[in-house]
């Protein structure tokens, strides 16, 4: 199994939204809908040159990205037990016995974050973020690596996303997706969607995979 972080483990994107439009108008940026719309599964590099255009240097895109999740950070603190999506934590104590990584487009800092403020590093066998890969979703290499860091066939993997841009990382990979909707109402292309890990259809969908193979 290969988790997304944001909007999968954790329920972050509101507190994502708030975060850019706070950071936003600190640049005189008022934050549209539509822009918030086109954030969800990127890079933080992509979304800073989404909202600032690509006159900056490197070192500035990286050091306003930077800037932008220490805030968010700051701003979800207190909270990350609240926010992790319901029955995460039940659902990885179950399956604990089975391969597991994290895949996510997110900054290293805030995986190191979630992952260690929750105590959830220890049911991933492997972790990965968007420093590690050179292309991030919607290209698949993140979950590719994944499946070759899992020691496991890519067909064998099942993809837990809540992005457009993610289950088409996934589906390029070769790997089955549920759809977790924190994001979006429907994923085209999950094999099932839910709300949280606490739906009776989750596990009966994964029951069938494990008979088939």
């Amino acid at each position: 199994m290969i988790f997304d972080m944001d909007g999968v483990l954790v329920d972050s994107n509101p507190a994502h939204r708030e975060a850019w439009v706070r950071f936003n108008r600190r640049y005189g940026i008022e934050t549209t809908t539509a822009m918030l719309e086109r954030m969800y599964g990127k890079r933080n590099d992509d979304i800073v040159r989404d909202y600032f255009g690509d006159s900056l240097t490197e070192e500035e895109l990286h050091r306003r990205g930077a800037e932008k999740e220490e805030l968010y950070r700051e701003m979800i603190g207190e909270r990350i037990e609240q926010l992790l999506v319901r029955g995460l934590r039940q659902f990885l104590q179950k399956h604990r016995g089975t391969p597991m990584a994290l895949a996510s487009n997110a900054e290293p800092q805030n995986v190191d974050f979630l992952l260690d403020r929750a105590g959830l590093r220890s049911f991933f066998r492997v972790v990965l973020d968007g420093s590690q890969v050179s292309r991030p979703k919607p290209d698949p290499e993140i979950y590719l690596t994944a499946a070759d860091l899992l020691h496991v066939r890519p067909a064998d993997c099942i993809v837990f996303e809540d992005s457009y841009s993610g289950v088409e990382a996934a589906l390029a990979a070769g790997m089955e997706v549920i759809g977790i909707r924190t994001t979006h109402g429907n994923l085209p292309g999950a094999g099932i969607c839910v709300n949280n890990f606490e739906s009776e259809d989750l596990e009966s969908w994964l029951a069938t995979r494990v008979n088939a193979g």
